[in-house]
C-alpha cells in the first residue's frame, strides 16, 4: 500500500482543514487507518484511527474537534480538523496496519508521507 497525504496548509486559530490520504492498492479496506502528527522536538503522537469497519478513537486532544473517515470504495483516509489551535501545529502523516494495537504502538506497516498544519494564533 502507497500513501500520499494531502490538504496541510496555514490556518487561523478556530479554522478548520481537511486532510486527506489517497491510497493504492486493492487492500485498502482491509487496514486499520490512523493520522498521526509530529510538533518540532516533540515525540509523535496518534491522533485519530479508525478500523476497516469504520471504528474510530481519538487522542484526548483530539476528541470533539477532528473526525476521522474513509471511503474503502475509492481508496481515501480523510481527517477533518476544527476549531484548530496553534498547539495542533505539526506534520501530519497517514499510516495503515493491521489493527488498532500496531497504530497505537506506533508500528503500522506503511506510512504516507507528511503535510504540513501550521496553526496561527
Amino acid at each position: 500500500v502507497q500513501l500520499q497525504a494531502s490538504g496541510g496548509g496555514l490556518v487561523q486559530a478556530g479554522g478548520s482543514l481537511r486532510l486527506s490520504c489517497a491510497a493504492s492498492g486493492r487492500t485498502f479496506g482491509s487496514y486499520t487507518m490512523g493520522w498521526y502528527r509530529q510538533a518540532p522536538g516533540k515525540e509523535r503522537e496518534l491522533v485519530a484511527v479508525i478500523s476497516s469497519g469504520g471504528s474510530t478513537d481519538y487522542a484526548d486532544s483530539a476528541k470533539g474537534r477532528f473526525t476521522i473517515s474513509r471511503d474503502n470504495a475509492k481508496n481515501t483516509l480523510s481527517l477533518k480538523m476544527d476549531s484548530l489551535k496553534p498547539e495542533d501545529t505539526a506534520v501530519y502523516y497517514c499510516a495503515a496496519g493491521t489493527n488498532f494495537f500496531s497504530l497505537r504502538l506506533g508500528r503500522p506497516d506503511y506510512w504516507g508521507q507528511g503535510t504540513q498544519v501550521t496553526v496561527s494564533s
